[in-house]
Parts: C-alpha cells; structure tokens; sequence
C-alpha cells in the first residue's frame, strides 16, 4: 500500500521519533503526556486507523515549536496547523460483547423503567404499521423515498388514531 511504501522510505533516511510508549495514556481521564511532560489535547475519542479504534492527541503547537524534543519528537518541525499527533489503541475492545452490556443495561432497574416506557409508546406504533398495514419493508429505493413512505405510513397511523379519538 501508499503507507507502507512511505514508512519503507522514511526508515531508509534514518529519521526515528520517539515511540509512542514515550507517551503517557490515561484511558480513564482521557489524557496524554508528551515525553517533556507537557499536556497534549484530545483531538478524537473515537479515532479509526486501519480497523483500530482509540484515542488521537494532538501537541499544542506552541509547545512543539518551543520545544527542546522536537527534533526528536517530530520527523519535520511544526507546521501551521497542529503539533505531534499521536493514536492510542483502546484496550479489550476486541474483546468487549455489546450485545452482552446491552443485556445487562437492559436488566438493570433503570433499563427496565426506560423499556417499559418505551413498549407503551414506541412499539404500537411499529407493530401497527408492519401487521395491520403490511408494512414489512421499504418498496421504494433511495433516502428521500423511503423516507417519504415511511411519512406516508406514519401520517395514516396518525389520522387512523385521530379517527378513533374522534368517533
């Protein structure tokens, strides 16, 4: 790929920059520490590079510009825009089971409560529309159509129960 073949000639001119271990992660306060101890400001929590998600730090520019590191720290002095940047892979996330929290959020007291709410309101109206008015999928290709039908069903379930308020 275009990365690997920069990575391949960025090795060959002998350059290195401080590793990432050289960086102090918080994962709980979202923080990050450059080698010189200074602050570096989150710029993503929810970062994906190739597949991987974490965190992304940028240094403030200030700081990198004055910096005694910096020819360490960065391949090429500070630009205009942003100082070092760096990307910390979260932890377990590979391991983390959504459909297993989202059990126990549900399981919870609180979830409980919400999803009681949410039966009484919200799940009429779906199962009106898919079995009395056999609305099981879209028939219409496209954002604006489908959402237009998904209005249309919407606007005859509404007078329906208008009807039935009235009479």
């Amino acid at each position: 790929t275009e990365q690997a073949k920069k990575r391949k000639k960025r090795s060959k001119t002998g350059k290195t920059c401080y590793p990432i271990t050289m960086f102090e992660f918080d994962q709980d306060t979202m923080t990050c520490r450059c080698p010189a101890g200074k602050m570096m400001r989150l710029s993503s929590k929810n970062a994906v590079i190739r597949g991987e998600r974490g965190a992304q730090f940028c240094g403030y520019l200030n700081d990198c510009r004055q910096c005694t590191h910096q020819s360490q720290c960065m391949r090429k002095p500070p630009g205009k825009q942003q100082g070092r940047q760096v990307f910390f892979i979260y932890k377990n996330t590979k391991d983390f089971d959504h459909m297993q929290a989202m059990k126990d959020k549900i399981d919870s007291p609180e979830g409980r409560r919400q999803y009681s709410k949410r039966l009484g309101c919200v799940e009429p109206v779906f199962g009106n529309i898919t079995v009395n008015k056999q609305m099981n999928r879209f028939t219409l290709r496209g954002k604006e159509k489908v959402n237009a039908q998904w209005a249309m069903f919407s606007l005859l379930h509404n007078i329906e129960k208008l009807r039935n308020y009235i009479h």
